[in-house]
C-alpha cells in the first residue's frame, strides 16, 4: 500500500505497463494476482480514510475553538476529496479486473471469484461511509435546531424545520429571531454556526449523491459482467463443441487413412499373388509344350 502525507492513496503503476512478462515470472496470472492485492490495499486504506473523516466529523461537532474547528473543517475537506478520488480509482481497476484477459477455464474461475470478492468488500466500505456521513448530517441538522433555539427558545416546529432544511429561507427566519434577541453576542455566534453547518450539510450531502452514484455504477458493472460471462462461457461451449467435432472427424480421417493404407496392400498382395499364379501357369504351359515337342 502506498501513501503520501495526509494518506492520500497513491495507486502503483499497473504491473502490466511495466513488464509484460510479470517481472519475469511465466504465471499468466502474476499481473493479475498483484493488481488484485494493490486494490486489496487501496480498499484497507478506503476504510481508513473513512474512520477518521468519522473523527473529523465529530471534532468539528465538538470543537469549542473556532480556530480549531477551522483547522478541522479544511482537513475534512481535504480528506473527503482524496476519499473520493480513491473510490473512483477503485471502482475503475475493479472494472479492469473483471476484463483481465485470461485464455485457461480454471483462470476464468479464478477471476470471477477475486472479483466478486473485491466488489463485495467495496461495496461494504461504501456502504460504511454512506452509513457515517447520514449520522453526521442528522447531527449536524440537531445541532442548526440546538443553535436557532439559543436565539429563538420558543420556535415552532415550522421555524425549526425552516432554518434546518434550508439555509437561504432559513436565514431570514434566524435575523428576525435575532433582531429580537436579548442575547445578541451569543446569538451572532449561534448564527455564524448554523452557517457553517448548513455549508456541512451540503457537503455531506453531494458526497451521499457520488456514494449512490457509485452503487448504481457497480450494480450496472455487475450486470454487464455477469452478461459478458454468459457471452464467454457460450462461446467456451461453443468452442468446446466444435473442437470435440473436429478431433472426432480426425479420428474418422485417420481410421479412414488407415483402412485405406491396409486396402493398398492388400491389392498389392493381390496383384503379387496373381502375377505368381500367371507365372507359374505360363511356366507349366511352356513347360509341358517343349517336353511334347520333343517327343
Amino acid at each position: 500500500m502506498t501513501t503520501v502525507g495526509g494518506g492520500a492513496y497513491v495507486p502503483p503503476t499497473s504491473p502490466q505497463t511495466e513488464n509484460g512478462a510479470g517481472n519475469g515470472s511465466t504465471d499468466p496470472m502474476a499481473n493479475f494476482y498483484s493488481e488484485v492485492t494493490s486494490v486489496q490495499d487501496g480498499i484497507t486504506q478506503f476504510s481508513s480514510n473513512v474512520s477518521r473523516i468519522a473523527d473529523l466529523h465529530s471534532r468539528t461537532l465538538n470543537s469549542t475553538d473556532e480556530g480549531a474547528s477551522r483547522q478541522n473543517e479544511a482537513l475534512l475537506d481535504d480528506l473527503v476529496g482524496q476519499t473520493r478520488q480513491l473510490s473512483n480509482d477503485l471502482k475503475q481497476r475493479i472494472q479492469a479486473l473483471a476484463s483481465y484477459p485470461v485464455t485457461r477455464a480454471q483462470d476464468q474461475t479464478i477471476r470471477k471469484n477475486q472479483t466478486g470478492l473485491l466488489r463485495q468488500k467495496f461495496i461494504e466500505v461504501l456502504q460504511n461511509y454512506q452509513g457515517v456521513e447520514r449520522d453526521y448530517r442528522a447531527k449536524y441538522r440537531q445541532r442548526v435546531e440546538r443553535q436557532f433555539k439559543i436565539v429563538k427558545p420558543d420556535a415552532t416546529p415550522e421555524e425549526v424545520a425552516a432554518v434546518v432544511d434550508d439555509a437561504e429561507g432559513g436565514a431570514q427566519i434566524f435575523t428576525q429571531a435575532l433582531s429580537s434577541s436579548t442575547r445578541y453576542g451569543e446569538s451572532r455566534m449561534a448564527y455564524r454556526e448554523v452557517q457553517d453547518r448548513h455549508s456541512d450539510i451540503k457537503k455531506i450531502e453531494r458526497t451521499l449523491e457520488e456514494l449512490t452514484q457509485l452503487f448504481n455504477d457497480m450494480a450496472v458493472l455487475v450486470a454487464q459482467q455477469d452478461e459478458a460471462l454468459d457471452r464467454i462461457q457460450s462461446r467456451a461451449q461453443s468452442v468446446e463443441g466444435h473442437t470435440a467435432a473436429g478431433l472426432q472427424n480426425t479420428e474418422k480421417a485417420v481410421e479412414h487413412a488407415r483402412s485405406a493404407r491396409r486396402k493398398r496392400w492388400i491389392c498389392f498382395g493381390l496383384f503379387l499373388a496373381i502375377i505368381a499364379i500367371l507365372a507359374l501357369i505360363l511356366g507349366l504351359y511352356f513347360g509341358l509344350r517343349n517336353t511334347g515337342g520333343s517327343k
